[in-house]
């Protein structure tokens, strides 16, 4: 008798919440077993090797920078997953992710990379001169590390500010800021499966800043960009974050790993287009 089709699942949660719950929930109806890998419990080698034995293939459900080393450690004990680390880390990559946009034609804020050095990052904001400008680390997730700066001044406080709260000189970059709401496109396996508006009070509205969700259509021109990023980027589950300018769409970011938790009516579903692309993938 052929043993269930199983799936490990990396999550980051002491306990099971919504997510999950609805992934043992479709798992369930799909005569599929689910082996979760939590990334904040205690990880020992030979134990993780043992479970990954009973997997055909990993989803990782969680951005955490430790569930990425988890991640990389099955890929090391020879086990598939998605999305592959590798493209998870060059496209999570802001600044990086900002030179493939340019690369490929595809429409997104004017950016530039800072120096590590104050007087010469000072420089490099006066010759760009887009204020208010958003800084970034290049690396971050829920908005951490992401400030706005009206003036040279404020920015030089933000940078400051940074470098004290990281403890480190981690890259920074500097983007045009454009007073839009935040436009997220979920896509899994080439497919849009979902759009959501965030809206809010504040002028950052991505992540766990947005107040007020909403849906709206795909345009034509939206719908090449989606298309474009998705066959450059080769991610095979993200959530692309999208803003307007002058009535045109600007791709902010793509995130691999993305919420499913903006319409609880249609998270069964985006799980259910999530364990059709596993058993595609699967090595087995």
């Amino acid at each position: 008798m052929r043993k269930r089709f199983t799936i490990g699942v990396i999550i980051d949660s002491n306990k099971l919440g919504d997510e999950e719950r609805a992934f043992l929930r479709v798992a369930k109806r799909n005569n599929i077993e689910i082996v979760f890998f939590n990334a904040n419990q205690e990880i020992l080698e030979k134990e993780l090797e043992q479970k990954a034995k009973r997997c055909d293939i990993i989803y990782n459900d969680t951005a955490e920078y430790i569930a990425l080393e988890l991640a990389k450690t099955l890929e090391e004990l020879g086990k598939k997953v998605i999305d592959c680390t590798k493209i998870y880390y060059y496209q999570e990559d802001k600044w990086m992710f900002f030179l493939h946009c340019k690369r490929h034609k595809i429409p997104t804020p004017e950016t530039i990379l800072l120096s590590d050095n104050l007087e010469a990052a000072k420089q490099e904001l006066e010759e760009f001169n887009h204020w208010p400008i958003i800084l970034k680390r290049v690396y971050g997730e829920r908005g951490e590390f992401v400030a706005k700066a009206n003036n040279l001044q404020e920015a030089v406080s933000k940078i400051l500010g940074f470098w004290k709260k990281g403890n480190e000189r981690l890259p920074i970059i500097a983007q045009e800021f454009a007073p839009s709401d935040s436009y997220r496109v979920t896509v899994i396996d080439g497919r849009i499966m979902q759009t959501a508006i965030k809206r809010g009070k504040q002028w950052k509205k991505t992540g766990c800043h947005s107040m007020k969700f909403g849906r709206f259509k795909i345009d034509s021109k939206l719908k090449k960009i989606v298309d474009k990023t998705i066959k450059s980027s080769k991610i095979d589950v993200c959530g692309l974050d999208l803003l307007k300018k002058d009535g045109k769409w600007l791709l902010l970011e793509i995130n691999a790993e993305p919420s499913f938790q903006f319409f609880d009516s249609q998270r069964d579903k985006l799980i259910q287009a999530v364990f059709q692309l596993l058993k595609k993938r699967s090595p087995k």
